[in-house]
């Protein structure tokens, strides 16, 4: 059975395969690995392999990591999971970025209550980019009033937009999704150059990273090919 090292050495050989391929600058896609339901021993391990980026879909259990793996100043920790209203105080402390941004409600909040000690708050915006009822994100005709009213908060620094594209969707509409968060980031940088640096696209997972580089992906959320499968209880 591969290591976490030796995952983590596959998977960067196929990014930086991907980032070659694309003709895009070497070291323009970075990896986030994601860490839910997996221990701070593993992450430990992943961080002995070079790896230093982290995404956590759940709160509290985030909280637990950070604070087992305190003693590893580097840690990039990034929230990537829904944001309750009543958690954001929290994130706003514990966190360098958020991916999963979706209402201006949660952005102001996250405003007031980061800690004027700490660097600006990397934020990206998750977009619903499929219109489908069982995710998050906002629709695309919110992101103009968003970045706008966003672009301003104090404490933010507004990096771009995240997205999951329908799994279930052939090769080329997944594509074609992975290529329209390009283009609307594109639009939004040009539209809004006030807003933010708006210069990142966090998209793309385990099965087809190489398809998010193609189209432009700079943070790729990579789980199972990184930590394996995971073990559920039955």
């Amino acid at each position: 059975m591969s290591s976490i090292a030796d995952n983590i050495g596959s998977v960067t050989r196929r990014i930086q395969k991907a980032t070659l391929q694309a003709g895009r600058e070497p070291n323009s896609v970075s990896l986030l690995a994601v860490s839910k339901t997996r221990s701070a021993d593993e992450l430990r391990e992943a961080v002995a392999a070079g790896q230093l980026a982290f995404g956590e879909n759940y709160l509290q259990e985030a909280l637990d990591k950070i604070a087992a793996l305190a003693d590893l100043a580097d840690i990039e920790w990034h929230f990537i999971g829904p944001i309750q209203s009543n958690k954001t105080r929290q994130i706003a402390s514990a966190f360098s970025w958020v991916h999963s941004v979706d209402r201006l409600k949660v952005a102001r909040r996250l405003s007031e209550q980061r800690e004027t000690g700490l660097p600006p708050l990397n934020i990206c915006l998750q977009v619903n980019i499929n219109n489908e009822e069982s995710k998050s994100g906002c629709q695309p005709d919110e992101l103009p009033e968003l970045v706008s009213e966003i672009g301003q908060l104090p404490g933010l620094n507004l990096r771009g937009l995240m997205a999951i594209p329908d799994p279930e969707q052939g090769e080329s509409d997944l594509r074609a999704s992975f290529r329209s968060l390009a283009n609307t980031l594109k639009k939004l940088r040009q539209e809004y150059p006030e807003a933010g640096p708006l210069d990142t696209l966090s998209m793309g997972m385990s099965g087809d990273l190489e398809m998010a580089v193609a189209e432009g992906a700079t943070w790729v959320r990579i789980g199972t090919a990184v930590f394996g499968a995971r073990a559920y209880k039955s």
